[in-house]
């Protein structure tokens, strides 16, 4: 079972890089494997939601990081061994004939038989033995590998060079009799290949793994949250759950509302993952799905203003609350296409039907903050924000939650501190 997500959530999560930046997927990716590299770009595409299938992806992941396991086999291997079986497919789907060299399929035999003896040695040793977690994967692999038509590879030496005959047997053997089966092994050690990965960055960041709760408890409790790409992150608690399920966020521009939803939202979708995520301790119900607007564009394309965009996101989340999923929710300045008037009756009127969904999650950021005083009689509702402290005339921030509703009106501060008046009067900038 996976995670309902769209396209939008894995844009505001920034989950891929774009150009020159690096997306959430490369922080995690430390694979020496092509295919290790496309089995964790499908993971992050397909989060899960099944409590035991994340439990006991964690639990492989942080026993192989205890182990503080480097991945055991050599790229190079990987990269003659695929050569070999990509290119005999295309051979086999054009119909040639001929399509390998004497010495591609001479490297490709030799590649495959390191490959399956490398890999029988590493599944016997103790520590992984140990794992539980990974005991169905590891006898998986022992059962490919324990073939009997597999039993002259693990004879072979292979400082000793391989006889034609030899090679043009095996060659046979792993490209057309059991292909499938040294296809399947290959990916068994593609996901090894994540397991290590990931644990590596559990290690280095010191990420911790988040323990999943029983799907419809509705609860969701951090310790220390922070964005993982901010190299001097300032820690958030979070604890919500049925009682309270919806939190009414304020703060002024650059307080850090919209990096603190990222950082949540992000932390929710990696630990479906079964993924370890930047914070001290975290718990939190398995949910059906989630959704973020942060940083909703204008559809252009269907002629949609942003506030009609705007409208289209809730109606979709209406649609699948409705449907009884449990989903964890975020939207960043609702409705901030329209004016004040309809902002404020729209943002009271959505936060209330939301608030009264009691097995979804809801973050709900807004600058409006008579909208939040109006909603203080929703006993679901809980009121945090991100302070503004004036230093003289220049404005600081904690970037450090605090309960409440912000009374920080600092806009007309920070115009004057860039001068901008006195650009439009004197038609010049004021010295800084």
């Amino acid at each position: 079972m996976n995670l309902h997500t769209d396209e939008q959530t894995i844009e505001d999560l920034r989950i891929f890089g774009k150009r020159d930046n690096a997306g959430i997927y490369d922080l995690y990716n430390h694979t020496h494997t092509r295919g290790g590299e496309k089995v964790l770009e499908a993971m992050f595409r397909n989060p899960l939601s099944d409590r035991s299938a994340i439990n006991q992806r964690a639990g492989i992941i942080g026993n192989m990081a205890k182990l503080q396991l480097a991945f055991p086999f050599n790229a190079s291997i990987f990269d003659m061994a695929e050569k070999y079986l990509s290119i005999a497919d295309a051979q086999s789907k054009s119909g040639n004939q001929q399509t390998l060299s004497d010495k591609d399929v001479q490297n490709g035999v030799a590649a495959v038989i390191e490959l399956m003896q490398e890999t029988k040695q590493f599944i016997s040793m103790p520590a992984i033995i140990a794992v539980s977690e990974w005991e169905q994967e590891r006898k998986s692999i022992e059962g490919l590998l324990s073939d009997p038509a597999f039993e002259p590879v693990f004879r072979e030496q292979l400082k000793n060079k391989l006889a034609y005959a030899a090679i043009s047997a095996y060659d046979l053997l792993f490209r057309t009799r059991e292909r499938s089966k040294i296809e399947k092994l290959l990916g068994h050690i593609y996901h090894l290949d994540v397991y290590l990965s990931v644990a590596r960055v559990a290690t280095e960041r010191k990420f911790i793994f988040p323990k999943a709760l029983d799907k419809g408890s509705n609860q969701l409790q951090l310790e220390g949250v922070y964005h993982p790409e901010l190299k001097q992150p300032i820690p958030n608690d979070v604890k919500m759950d049925a009682g309270n399920n919806l939190i009414f966020l304020t703060g002024a521009n650059m307080a850090g509302k919209s990096t603190f939803l990222r950082a949540l939202s992000t932390a929710v979708y990696i630990a479906h993952m079964g993924f370890p995520v930047a914070a001290k301790a975290m718990e939190f119900s398995v949910m059906d799905g989630i959704y973020t607007t942060i940083n909703l564009p204008d559809n252009l394309g269907i002629g949609a203003s942003h506030f009609y965009a705007e409208v289209l996101r809730v109606k979709k989340v209406a649609a699948a609350l409705s449907s009884g999923k449990s989903l964890f929710i975020i939207f960043d300045e609702l409705f901030r296409g329209t004016n004040v008037k309809d902002a404020h009756e729209a943002t009271v009127a959505i936060s209330r039907s939301f608030a009264g969904k009691k097995n979804s999650l809801f973050i709900i950021s807004s600058h409006i903050v008579e909208a939040g005083e109006q909603l203080q009689a929703a006993p679901s509702i809980a009121f945090r924000f991100l302070p503004t402290r004036m230093n003289g005339h220049t404005p600081e921030y904690t970037y450090t939650l605090e309960s409440g509703i912000t009374e920080d009106r600092h806009g007309m501060i920070i115009i004057r501190n860039e001068g901008i008046l006195e650009i439009l009067k004197n038609g010049r900038k004021r010295a800084v």
